[in-house]
């Protein structure tokens, strides 16, 4: 069903509110592909990276321990960053479909008592 010409108008109206009120938010929910935000981050935490070897480098020279850590500390952070956005992105990070090719669901792993107990219930049974 079409909109009325009347809410037509206000829904224009409060699209263009949150775009003055929040322009990056606005982007952000314009973006129509999701891996166009998780390159950006990637890029980002390249950026980032670089900047935390520059200051484990500026640490090292400058004999300044603390700078140093500190560098090394947003290395790691921008590559876990990063990474986690790679992931998204390429689709690693989904999870698999709970169902196997015949859209059987699978039986659930038993935890390690249940196991133990089952191992010792068939071993009593045998003898």
């Amino acid at each position: 069903m079409p909109l009325s010409e009347h809410e037509q108008r206000l829904l224009d109206q409060i699209e263009q509110a949150l775009y003055a009120e929040d322009p990056k938010w606005a982007n952000t929910v314009r973006i129509s592909n999701p891996r166009s935000h998780y390159k950006r981050r990637l890029v980002k935490a390249s950026i980032g990276f670089a900047l935390g070897v520059v200051l484990l480098m500026v640490g090292v020279v400058a004999a300044q321990i603390w700078l140093g850590a500190a560098g090394f500390v947003v290395m790691l952070a921008t590559c876990l960053w990063g990474l986690s956005s790679w992931k998204r992105m390429s689709g690693f990070g989904d999870s698999p479909p709970a169902a196997n090719e015949r859209g059987t669901r699978r039986p659930q792993r038993q935890s390690f008592m249940e196991r133990m107990e089952e191992r010792w219930r068939r071993r009593h049974d045998e003898h």
